[in-house]
């Protein structure tokens, strides 16, 4: 059987059954009434099993995709494993042989309590927890979204109808759950218009993978050749997140129209570098050839540029004086030579800043209008590919929405999605292997388990799961795109509280939302996230700050991006302003106080806070942002930051949630269920990773000068990867 073709698992179009849900993109808001025939019990199909046609034999036969195991026969349900049961002793009695319930007829047998479990469905394996009840008290009942009653992917056009309802073997479990999809929303929108977003699709986002790619390199060639140094580590992913807070383009990842060209935040963070970058400190060694580099470099660069003879004269004199200081005293120690760098810093700082900005200010204008252009090819490429399916994009009826509350749900495009291209998908042990034109993304199982079930939750417009599998290469290539090429660049932008967090903020709060998430590192399956065009297949509710919600208690930090956690106070502040009905925001940010950030002190001071706290440096930890293929063992790592948690309500959520004593201490107490056996150092315990994490009991070089505050790299602030909790 091993060289048939299991049709299902590849996701043919011929191979899949043809359900009776309608594929149209109507309203999602009333409740589906109808379900879709199902022609294999749904125990079978939790199993893994369908029904798939072998041309060599010409007949069909059934395929499990979590054991790759093949049989002529439709696989008898609760039949015992001869592994683990050799003797049978487990297995149920065969239906005929009287040893059911002469009770129960048409061929069932009573089913176990461990049995009547597994058929809660494919999420129904997690640890017990408490439900909090959706009561939104808004004066207009809130209608429910639909969740679409969506056959599984994998089932086929042959199975056979009216089969009886029995048990079935437990389904594919994953060793540890870091989710759970049960938790139903207590969200409360208006009614809103489907977004405007071009559908993905694989050539389009190899394309543009392609060309952000290429945006990189041009990135580090400018930085280069222009200042000599190396890009700053994840300023171009912060930059993409500062972007996309004032860009008013049409591409998701890509900026276009954003007013200014030169970015605050790359800026910033290139000038900080210059005219050298500075690590963190160990020995007195490294500090007195810092100090010597230092200074050598910003004689260099004076003398290089366009600079004042006053500039020149200033960087001159202080860098000789450093230069004889360094000669004459043999026995400093290293706070001495961090002391002198400092000063030295203070005294140069504003003339190196003065000649390098116009240089600096192009880079970053470059890279912008780089990036224009490559929207503008993109956006091409996509309009005709979807005119060569005879989709209009700009003839796109308007859908008129009604002024009503509504649950919220899933992101919806107004324009039709377009045939999609064969993606191929195998599995090397517990990873998931999609290639399109031979590019592969990964992703273990258990988080493509997780993909397909937030697919069948959200998605509408694809009952027969024909786009699943390119919609799920596109998502991984985005969010792979974002990260970067680096090691373990990027993935701090997904990192995630633990499990036990979670459950205590759904359980003493009636969290059931997260602001900044993905569909690879959500908890429950309403979040928001950054690219509505492709993740809201999967559940999203579009990025955080065009989402509007008059109701409900959410969770949020957001990546480590100044820009962007400003504006996130905003909007939180504008919504607790004009809602009146229970609205609550926990949110997590890094504690920093050297400096303070904008967003931490407007949070402190905001008319809204109710309770703040602090979990302490090293006694918390976060779950990786890479946890969709990273190692079991590589899953938690501690935070070498403390993390502030601080509590946003209005009277109204106050009066639902108020952060008493009693919850607060469950929640810290949820941090101390410490994932030790899952966890390891994390990546700050890295020794080529020193440089740039900064313990508080190390002294760190990166020191603030005038027009530079804040310069260094999140993680120079907080452990590597670790931001979006």
């Amino acid at each position: 059987m091993t060289s048939e073709n299991h049709g299902t698992v590849k996701g043919d179009s011929e191979m899949v059954m043809s359900p009776t849900g309608s594929s149209s993109q109507a309203s999602p808001l009333t409740p589906s009434t109808s379900k879709p025939i199902q022609e294999l019990p749904d125990e079978l199909i939790q199993a893994g099993w369908a029904k798939c046609w072998s041309k060599r034999e010409n007949r069909p036969y059934y395929f499990n995709r979590f054991t790759n195991q093949s049989l002529w026969e439709m696989p008898v349900l609760g039949q015992h494993d001869v592994i683990s049961d050799p003797l049978g002793l487990n297995a149920a009695p065969a239906t005929g042989e009287g040893a059911g319930d002469p009770g129960l007829g048409n061929g069932q047998r009573k089913r176990r309590p461990s049995e009547e479990a597994i058929q809660g469905g494919p999420n129904s394996f997690k640890r017990p927890r408490v439900e909090i009840p959706v009561t939104p008290t808004t004066p207009t009942i809130p209608i429910s979204p639909s969740t679409p009653g969506a056959k599984p992917w994998n089932s086929t056009s042959d199975d056979k109808q009216g089969q009886p309802s029995t048990p079935a073997p437990a389904p594919y479990r994953p060793s540890v759950i870091y989710w759970d999809l049960d938790v139903q929303t207590n969200a409360v929108i208006k009614e809103r218009a489907p977004y405007d977003y071009l559908p993905p699709h694989p050539e389009i986002e190899l394309q543009r993978a392609q060309l952000t790619t290429k945006l990189r390199q041009h990135y580090h060639e400018l930085c280069s050749q222009r200042e000599g140094i190396e890009p700053p580590r994840e300023s171009f992913n912060r930059w993409l997140l500062e972007r996309k807070v004032v860009d008013k383009g049409v591409d998701p990842l890509l900026p276009s129209e954003c007013d200014p060209a030169v970015s605050p935040s790359m800026f910033r963070e290139v000038m900080n570098d210059i005219p050298i970058r500075l690590s963190r400190i160990k020995y007195k060694e490294e500090a007195r050839k810092l100090l010597f580099k230092y200074a050598e470099a910003a004689k260099k660069m004076i003398e290089s540029r366009n600079a004042t003879p006053d500039s020149r004269k200033v960087v001159k004199w202080n860098v000789e004086d450093t230069m004889n200081w360094l000669r004459r005293d043999h026995s400093a120690s290293k706070e001495d030579y961090m002391d002198r760098l400092e000063h030295l810093r203070k005294q140069c700082g504003p003339h190196v800043t003065a000649v390098a900005k116009d240089s600096v200010e192009g880079i970053c204008s470059k890279i912008y209008h780089i990036s224009t252009e490559y929207v503008r090819r993109i956006r091409q490429a996509h309009v005709n590919l979807l005119k060569e399916c005879n989709i209009a994009v700009d003839g796109a009826e308007s859908t008129e929405m009604q002024d009503r509350l509504v649950y919220c749900y899933p992101v919806r495009l107004s324009v039709p999605s377009p045939p999609q291209p064969r993606v191929e998908l195998h599995f090397e042990n517990d990873i998931a292997c999609l290639r399109y034109k031979g590019e592969m993304v990964k992703v273990n199982r258990g988080h493509f388990n997780k993909l397909e079930l937030l697919y069948r939750y959200s998605c509408i417009d694809d009952p027969r799961f024909e786009k699943f599998l390119s919609r799920v290469w596109c998502l991984i290539k985005r969010y792979q795109v974002m990260f970067g090429s680096g090691v373990n660049e990027g993935t701090g932008l997904q990192g995630a509280l633990p499990v036990p967090v979670f459950e205590a903020l759904n359980k003493q709060f009636g969290v059931s939302f997260e602001c900044f998430a993905s569909p690879l590192n959500c908890y429950f399956k309403q979040f928001c996230s950054a690219f509505p065009d492709i993740d809201g297949f999967f559940g999203s509710r579009g990025p955080f700050l065009s989402f509007s919600p008059v109701s409900g208690s959410f969770e949020a930090n957001p990546p480590f991006c100044e820009e962007l956690m400003d504006a996130m106070v905003t909007h939180f502040e504008d919504l607790l302003e004009k809602s009146s009905e229970p609205l609550s925001f926990i949110i997590f940010v890094p504690e920093w106080r050297d400096p303070p950030t904008p967003a931490l002190t407007r949070m402190e001071n905001s008319r809204f806070r109710r309770h703040q706290m602090t979990v302490p440096a090293f006694e918390h930890e976060y779950r990786s942002g890479s946890q969709h293929i990273c190692k079991r063992e590589e899953m938690y790592y501690k935070a070498i930051h403390g993390t502030a948690v601080i509590f946003l309500q209005n009277n109204a959520g106050f009066a639902k949630w108020e952060p008493t004593t009693e919850r607060i201490q469950e929640v810290l107490a949820a941090y101390k269920i410490s994932g030790r056996s899952l966890s390891s150092p994390g990546p700050s315990s890295a020794s080529a990773g020193d440089k740039d994490s900064k313990p508080g009991h190390e002294r760190s070089a990166s020191l603030d000068t005038p027009g530079s505050r804040d310069n260094s790299s999140p993680v120079d602030k907080t452990a590597p990867e670790v931001a979006n909790i």
